[in-house]
This record gives C-alpha cells, sequence and structure tokens, in this order.
C-alpha cells in the first residue's frame, strides 16, 4: 500500500505538471458554463451521454498522454528495476485518474443541476468507466512511442465507444448491445438519475466487474510485452 501510495503521488505531480488539472478544470467550467445556458431541460436524460464523452478524454488518452510522457522521460521504464509490482504502477494511473474525474464530474453535476440523484449508482459508474477506458488506453498506447504516432490510430481505436448510445437514445434497440463492455456502464449512469429495471442495474455491476477483470489481465500482459520485455531487449 506505501508503495502504490508513494506512485499515486509521483503521477498526481506529472499529471500536475504537464496541465492536466487545467484542463479538467477548463472542462469543467465550460461545460458548467454552456449547460447552464439550458433552462428546462431534462439533465437526467442528457447526463449519462455527457459524462460518458466527457470520461473519454479523462481516462482513455489521459492514461496515453501519461505513458507517453513517462517514456519520453524514461520514468516507466526506470520503474521496472524497483520494487514496484506492475499492477501497482498501473493501479497508480488508473486511481489518480479516478480521482481527478470523479471529483470534477461530480463538481459539474453539482453545480448545474443539484444533488439530486443517486450518488452510489453514479459514482460507481464513473469509477468502472475510468477504470475500463484508462486500461484499455494503456492497451493501446503501450506499443507506441510518441504522440505523433499515436493520435491518428486512435480514432480507429476509440470509434467503438460510442455505440452504446445508440440503444440509449433509441436508435438501435437490440439485445446485442448489451455484449458491448460500455453497455453495462452507461445503463449504471442512467440509473443513478432515473429508475431503471433491476435486472439491469445488477448486469451493469456484474458485466462492469468482468471487463475490468478482462482489462486489468490483458494491460498486466501488454505492459510485461511492451514495458519490461522489450526494455530488457534494448538493454542487451
Amino acid at each position: 500500500m506505501n508503495r502504490l501510495l508513494t506512485t499515486a503521488r509521483w503521477d498526481v505531480s506529472l499529471q500536475y505538471r504537464n496541465g492536466f488539472y487545467f484542463v479538467s478544470a477548463f472542462t469543467a467550467i465550460f461545460m458548467v458554463i454552456l449547460l447552464k445556458q439550458f433552462s428546462g431541460v431534462d439533465f437526467g436524460y442528457w447526463w449519462p451521454a455527457i459524462i460518458t464523452g466527457n470520461l473519454t478524454v479523462n481516462s482513455f488518452y489521459f492514461m496515453a498522454g501519461i505513458v507517453l510522457l513517462e517514456k519520453g522521460e524514461g520514468t516507466l521504464e526506470a520503474q521496472i528495476v524497483t520494487p514496484l509490482r506492475p499492477w501497482e504502477i498501473l493501479g497508480s494511473k488508473v486511481l489518480t485518474l479516478g480521482l481527478l474525474s470523479l471529483f470534477e464530474t461530480l463538481a459539474m453535476i453539482v453545480i448545474v443541476q443539484g444533488v439530486n440523484f443517486n450518488w452510489f449508482l453514479l459514482v460507481t459508474g464513473i469509477v468502472f468507466y475510468i477504470a475500463m477506458l484508462a486500461l484499455y488506453g494503456f492497451i493501446v498506447v503501450a506499443r507506441y512511442d510518441s504522440i505523433n504516432e499515436f493520435l491518428l490510430p486512435s480514432v480507429a481505436w476509440t470509434m467503438g465507444f460510442s455505440l452504446p448510445l445508440l440503444y440509449y437514445f433509441d436508435i438501435w434497440r437490440s439485445w446485442i448491445m448489451f455484449l458491448h463492455p460500455l453497455q453495462a456502464i452507461l445503463i449504471l449512469l442512467q440509473s443513478a438519475f432515473t429508475s431503471v429495471p433491476m435486472w439491469q442495474i445488477i448486469y451493469g455491476f456484474a458485466y462492469s466487474i468482468l471487463w475490468t477483470g478482462i482489462l486489468m489481465t490483458l494491460s498486466l500482459r501488454t505492459f510485461r510485452k511492451f514495458v519490461v520485455v522489450k526494455e530488457g531487449v534494448r538493454r542487451k
């Protein structure tokens, strides 16, 4: 636990120095000002879509930015010769990004509409979303060494993120959508603002836990392949 907290402090420092917190604050302020212009809108209906769009940047792209920064400085590779375990390195990044995104999102919602929502379901949905997309972001970005190499392919890597919104907005209501990892999280976010069937909430929790575990396993394998093994070959 001490190693995890020490690593988290390093990650917070890195994120602060490189403007992650300023970007997050600017985004929140901009969104609050923008949403305040729409009076009489049922934000409970729109929040799930707004939140998922905003958190995509705070999870997938922020994770990618952190990894590329550490690769450029050589600190990511340096950590593999320390007592830190791979899950602590990855867990620290997910934890710090999660706290940043959680604070930003809650502040934005409270300022715009108040506290009339289910805090537990909202926080749970945000945590799962950040965890899954941050881990996915690491899996994707680990194979790249610069932001220029990553940016264009990242569009293809993120194309499927918005598919659950087709179901949410009644554009395509198919059971197939429930196989999508982010469908479960969208349901959890929706349930924080409106009533949904209990079986969907249970599905939301169970499927989110399943995919978080899968992505954690894949990210650890990716860490070994593109950081540990690659660095070992480079040193030889």
